[in-house]
């Protein structure tokens, strides 16, 4: 009997007050949509970060005959000058952040320019003289490159010491600012939307003041008062998380993986599992927003 009477109450409520219902599906599906962009912004840097770091690696090119850098002074690289690297990095201060380390030669690096510029007019006119040898290094952790940088960066017979994390460390860089942003952006919506939620209640019982008086003099509890009120911004939170679900899942299927993955294949993306692992909390944000404003709004107005 009372569920039914809450039930039917919800429904009065919901017809009364449609287009703030509306107002109230549209603008969570806004915010829950940006929440959700938020949680594929943070999976998409990591996604990137797991592809580039097991890639790149740390280069050591040592001097030879040419070469303009302060620790080549004294020409190319010596043998003895070789093997104190090798030493350095089989020992175990440097062993702990090393995975593993090959010596490419003067017809390796060239055999593997040819290979990356074969297209270009650029690989016609290298000769294997002119190709530096060099030490490569894969970590254990890549973000950790630094260690291995400095520890060799102002070595006699070395001429460089490259790593291309230093060129992600700012792409990663400008990506976290952007999902800072993207964060942002969905914090300032959910407050628009838990603002409204709360107004629209406000409004749902005043103009249904009459009905909660009666229920006031036959004695219904609080909660048996405000349930309807309630469940009416719960419902309403939870159309507007189905339609962001929808929205989100979309965007990722058909945007990221059905166009930005087919044009630029350079790293990996998110999929549509990960669009649909952000989902339940997506339902959890909104319908936690609607239940504890419309609790908050109807302390003041629903009081026995």
């Amino acid at each position: 009997m009372r569920f039914q009477f809450i039930l039917d109450e919800i429904i009065i409520g919901l017809r009364r007050n449609i287009a703030m219902a509306i107002s109230v599906v549209l603008v969570t599906v806004v915010s829950l949509f940006l929440v959700g962009l938020g949680f594929l912004a943070q999976r998409q840097v990591d996604t990137m970060k797991d592809y580039w770091y097991d890639r790149v690696q740390v280069s050591i090119f040592l001097c030879d005959k040419v070469s303009t850098a302060a620790t080549c002074a004294d020409g190319a690289v010596t043998e003895a000058q070789k093997e104190q690297i090798q030493a350095d990095l089989k020992a175990p201060a440097l062993a702990a952040y090393i995975d593993s380390v090959y010596f490419e030669t003067r017809q390796q690096a060239y055999d593997h320019f040819k290979e990356q510029y074969k297209d270009s007019a650029l690989a016609e006119n290298v000769t294997v003289d002119q190709m530096p040898e060099s030490y490569r290094i894969d970590l254990k952790n890549p973000e950790q490159y630094q260690v291995v940088a400095d520890a060799f960066a102002e070595r006699a017979g070395v001429e460089s010491v490259e790593s291309q994390n230093k060129v992600l460390d700012r792409l990663f860089a400008l990506l976290n600012q952007l999902k800072l942003g993207s964060w942002m952006l969905a914090i300032v919506t959910l407050l628009c939307s838990v603002l409204l939620v709360a107004t629209t209640i406000r409004l749902t019982a005043f103009t249904r003041r009459r009905e909660t008086g009666i229920m006031r003099l036959v004695g219904a509890s609080n909660f048996f008062i405000q349930l309807p009120f309630i469940l009416e911004s719960m419902i309403a939170a939870a159309v507007g998380a189905l339609l962001a679900s929808v929205a989100l899942v979309a965007v990722t299927k058909f945007q990221i993986q059905g166009r930005l993955a087919q044009q630029l294949t350079f790293t990996n993306y998110v999929g549509v599992a990960d669009a649909l692992s952000v989902v339940p909390w997506l339902f959890v944000i909104g319908l936690g927003i609607a239940g504890v404003s419309a609790f908050l709004a109807l302390q003041r107005y629903l009081k026995v």
